[in-house]
């Protein structure tokens, strides 16, 4: 069923967006007066479909894409029967290369348009929420063992990031701290302002969720929120009144400090010093092998809750989506110079485990809008076969005044199918490789 769930997500997201991104074309090649011939969601063999006018809608058997046919046009399809005669006035070949260069460029606007409205929604309606820089440099943060091999140690108050104030705690594994060239965290230990450094190539530490999870987090003062019946701390004589200020001696003020404490006394008696009604009281416990004493906390602080009003949202909303571009396109550049990893590169296995395996529709909503900005930025590189290919040989045109003959499209378009398989079996082979090493 979570394999379903999240297939579904994945079809789903991919449906709209592509159906989105061909509609774009469609509509500025009907707009210019151009004969479309084929309107498909997916790849074929066609499942359904029917006849529209001078057009074919149909939704095909493979969902990784879809396709607009368009007279007079070498694409894809690579059907080239109509380009032996003369070009008629219907046909794409037929029209000024600026009305060309809009319907292909059409999909990737409305991939760009898709995408804004979405974050711009998503800004709108949930604001946000996140652990503020204030509350890290009062509270200090947990160093797991990500975040301890760069440096950093639990109880450091990050106060910049590269050498300016930041936001919200998730910044500090975001791509602008990651994929900066001398990226550096500024911040102060046992009274003392010191700076570490991030290491080139540490992006690709973070190859999946859980070691995000292993980077770092804020620290949290707590209380105890329920005792377990029958439970170690019970039977210790501890209540959810008490505050649990000093373990074998530790000073404890925060639940990691908790958590290191009691996994020292696993199978143990451990020394519990609690503060009750304004006085300190002493008990033993029995720790258990999992390091519990079987109670639940709750934090003593919570993160900031922001929301936006329409025009806030519209700027937020925006801003978001373009970082989606600007960071896959800084994080491309450094893939071919080596600092990031290919194997960063994900395919449909890769995309369906981002949506999860539980259906949550805010989350389903933003990745989809990350995914339209990707694939507007994918679709805009200049590779033949793709609609950035198309945008560089009418650029050619309109510049130098002569078009590419017929045959070298013919010929560019093969090469561009060839880079795209090429890339397609590799990100699917990144995905396969992943689910061995479980990353």
């Amino acid at each position: 069923m979570d394999t379903l769930i999240m297939v579904g997500q994945l079809v789903l997201g991919l449906s709209i967006l592509v159906g989105l991104h061909e509609l774009g074309h469609l509509l500025t090649a009907k707009m210019f007066g151009m004969r479309v011939e084929k309107f498909s969601i997916g790849f074929p063999p066609k499942i359904a479909g029917f006849q529209w006018g001078e057009t074919e809608y149909s939704i095909g058997a493979i969902p990784l894409g879809g396709f607009v046919k368009i007279s007079g046009m070498v694409d894809e399809s690579m059907d080239t029967e109509q380009l032996a005669a003369e070009p008629q006035p219907w046909e794409f070949r037929a029209k000024p290369a600026w009305q060309r260069l809009i319907v292909m460029l059409g999909g990737i606007i409305v991939n760009v348009i898709t995408g804004i409205i979405i974050f711009v929604v998503m800004v709108y309606n949930n604001g946000e929420t996140y652990f503020s820089r204030d509350q890290v440099i009062e509270n200090g943060i947990v160093a797991y063992d990500l975040g301890q091999s760069i440096g950093l140690q639990t109880g450091d108050k990050i106060v910049d990031l590269n050498g300016e104030p930041y936001v919200s705690l998730s910044e500090l594994s975001g791509p602008g701290a990651l994929l900066e060239g001398d990226g550096y965290y500024t911040v102060i230990r046992d009274g003392e302002t010191i700076k570490v450094d991030i290491p080139r190539g540490f992006i690709n530490s973070f190859s999946s969720k859980k070691s995000l999870d292993e980077f770092v987090d804020i620290r949290y003062p707590f209380q105890l929120s329920v005792i377990d019946k029958g439970g170690a701390a019970e039977k210790a004589g501890i209540t959810t009144d008490d505050k649990i200020i000093a373990i074998n001696g530790q000073e404890i003020q925060y639940f990691d400090q908790l958590q290191t404490a009691l996994a020292e006394s696993k199978n143990q008696n451990a020394e519990v010093t609690l503060l009750r009604g304004g006085d300190t009281t002493q008990t033993q416990v029995a720790v258990t092998d999992r390091g519990t004493i079987d109670i639940a906390v709750n934090a003593l602080i919570e993160p900031v809750r922001r929301k936006y009003g329409f025009q806030e949202a519209i700027v937020k909303g925006t801003g978001k989506a373009f970082s989606v571009v600007i960071n896959n396109a800084v994080a491309m550049g450094k893939m071919f110079t080596g600092e990031v990893s290919a194997r960063n590169v994900s395919g449909p296995i890769g995309m369906a485990k981002i949506y999860g395996d539980i259906w949550d529709w805010g989350k389903f909503w933003t990745i989809t809008g990350l995914i339209s900005m990707l694939l507007a930025f994918m679709n805009l590189l200049p590779i033949p076969a793709l609609d950035g290919g198309h945008v560089m040989f009418l650029l050619y045109e309109m510049i130098s005044g002569r078009a590419p003959s017929d045959s070298f499209l013919e010929n560019a378009q093969k090469v561009g199918m060839v880079i795209l398989l090429a890339i397609m079996v590799f990100a699917i082979g990144n995905d396969v490789l992943k689910l061995f090493t479980g990353d």
